[in-house]
């Protein structure tokens, strides 16, 4: 039986499989509750799409399913079995084939929008400089090397997990959606609110930097002009409920595209302003660091809490990873999803690290949270700030937009069974979701006005989860379940499987499924899955000491006040 999509397909050897397409004329069950869905449906339909996709884009011509870093990487499945493969639309109702159809429409996004979409996080690089100012040259490269395999790592766990999982019938239109499929409904509430509470502190950390970038052009050269930080911030949260009212991904690709572009010249115009620029000791004396000589290390002298927030720091720079499955629910082809992941953590991985390197290397301890703000000469740190403003609210539109879709379709779609996103009474309830959206980022934003901080506090709840934790034992709970599976009789797609009882109060499924297959792969996931969970604790409690200390710091920015942190 396949390990890919077992009771589906059968591996006859490494190089041909036999589909098994029974009677798809039979009458197919309308599940009320996706509970009620067999393991099996999910992964017979997701063959069927994710087979759809490559003849389409003429993948398949050469009877060869793109199947890259799989173990049956060169699997032939016959062309001839597709049209047997075809969805029973006339078993569906009208409504079914209506949100069929929407799902389709969505689809729309092709690789290289993955790549600009994922490099458009305006944080990361940023934060870098200050994530090795707290760990040191050694450490600081060898964990974000180390941090960066991982994230590759988990976000193909992702990917294989979504195109085994999602089709039309079944779409997986959100993390959520995989963690319920493997884990449950309460796995899926979790995920909802750890992926809303990430989404709308993202937002929020954008809008503060922004402000801040706002309150030092506005305060100019002479450092005397003036503009109450919160206004600062509503400024930007403003903004927000404009560039909001887009609502697919693929309007935002050019927008992406274009970010992308600008913080590689705020990373590049930047490194050439600091190398030719003392650092700004007025900002980063409001930091707590004392006015004196600019130090490097190889290992920071610092406190453990400190050290853990550079840790913090690397995690929210590869925090992309709890959009993956959105990104790929509006792709046209997902099996291309790797190669736009590829190429944008490697984009990350390069850049990053080397700004980091360098900002620290010029400007030691003085090093802020957001590098290009820095610079003691004011013209140049406007420059980096009027650059930033514009990549901030791209990067900031892009979250909010992911961050409504989560809510509306686990609220209006899921919970109060609403209209399509699509439908014109789906568009006026978007609007006013724009406006509650960024309304709470504003909040957010001003009340802890803590750039550095609140990104380390957020990386530690939820992007580590996502990044990190969640992926290991998703895959490890998929491979449980599929192994499960191995002594199963054939499945019947509408019918399930013939005489099975689905329950796991039956000792022997717990022994195939944790002690057969690759039983090594399992037990590697679930041990990744701990480690990073005690790394995830530990980022809890690091960054909230550093929150209280810097509350303590005189002249630190107060909540919802008017001093600026810069």
């Amino acid at each position: 039986m396949s390990k890919e999509f077992p009771g589906v397909i059968t591996f006859h050897d490494e190089s041909k499989i036999e589909v098994q397409h029974e009677a798809m004329t039979e009458h197919i069950p309308s599940y009320s509750n996706i509970q009620d869905v067999p393991f099996e449906e999910f992964l017979h339909y997701a063959l069927i799409q994710r087979t759809k996709e490559e003849h389409e884009a003429g993948a398949l011509a050469d009877n060869t399913l793109s199947n890259p870093f799989g173990k049956y990487a060169n699997s032939k499945l016959p062309l001839a079995a597709v049209t047997n493969l075809e969805e029973p639309e006339a078993a569906m109702t009208a409504d079914e084939l209506e949100r069929t159809n929407a799902r389709r429409a969505l689809r729309q996004a092709g690789w290289a929008a993955v790549f600009f979409l994922i490099t458009t996080d305006i944080l990361g690089p940023f934060n870098a400089p200050i994530a090795i100012a707290q760990l040191g040259y050694v450490p600081g490269v060898l964990l974000y090397t180390f941090m960066g395999i991982f994230a590759f790592y988990c976000g193909i766990l992702l990917w294989r997990l979504f195109i085994h999982l999602d089709s039309d019938r079944y779409p997986v239109k959100t993390y959520a959606d995989i963690a319920e499929r493997i884990f449950g409904r309460s796995a899926r509430h979790v995920c909802t609110v750890l992926q809303s509470l990430q989404l709308i502190v993202n937002v929020g950390v954008i809008c503060l930097s922004n402000g801040q970038s706002l309150a030092q052009i506005v305060a100019g050269e002479s450092q005397t002009g003036y503009i109450c930080f919160s206004l600062a911030i509503v400024i930007w949260a403003l903004f927000g409920m404009v560039i909001g009212q887009i609502r697919t991904l693929k309007n935002f690709s050019f927008l992406a595209n274009f970010a992308v572009w600008l913080n590689l010249l705020v990373i590049f115009t930047s490194m050439g302003f600091i190398a030719h620029s003392p650092p700004n000791y007025a900002a980063a004396a409001l930091n707590g660091i004392p006015f004196g000589p600019i130090v490097t290390h190889a290992f920071v002298p610092l406190p453990t809490t400190t050290k853990i927030n550079g840790i913090m720091q690397m995690v929210f720079a590869y925090g992309g990873a709890m959009i993956f499955p959105e990104i790929m629910a509006e792709m046209r082809r997902p099996m291309d999803f790797w190669k736009g992941m590829a190429m944008a953590q490697t984009l990350i991985f390069a850049a990053y690290l080397m700004y980091g390197i360098f900002v620290y290397a010029f400007q030691g301890q003085f090093t802020l949270p957001l590098a290009y703000q820095g610079v003691s000469t004011y013209a140049w740190q406007t420059v980096g700030n009027v650059l930033a403003l514009i990549t901030g609210i791209i990067a900031a539109g892009l979250y909010g937009n992911i961050g409504i879709k989560v809510a509306y379709i686990n609220i209006v779609e899921d919970w109060f069974k609403g209209p399509s996103l699509l439908s014109r009474k789906g568009h006026v309830i978007w609007v006013i979701m724009v406006i509650i959206y960024w309304a709470l980022a504003y909040i957010v934003g001003s009340a802890v006005p803590q750039v550095e901080n609140i990104s380390s506090l957020i990386a530690a709840i939820c992007i580590m989860q996502f990044s990190y934790t969640f992926p290991p034992i998703l895959r490890f709970g998929y491979d449980v379940i599929t192994d499960a599976m191995s002594e199963d009789s054939t499945y019947v797609p509408g019918n399930g499987v013939a005489g099975r009882v689905d329950t796991w109060q039956d000792r022997s499924r717990w022994t195939r499924g944790l002690f057969t297959g690759r039983v090594w792969f399992k037990a590697f996931n679930f041990v990744l899955f701990i480690g990073f969970s005690v790394m995830a604790v530990l980022g809890m409690w690091g960054s909230g000491v550093s929150i209280k200390e810097s509350f303590q710091n005189q002249g630190a920015a107060t909540s919802f006040g008017c001093a600026a942190p810069v």
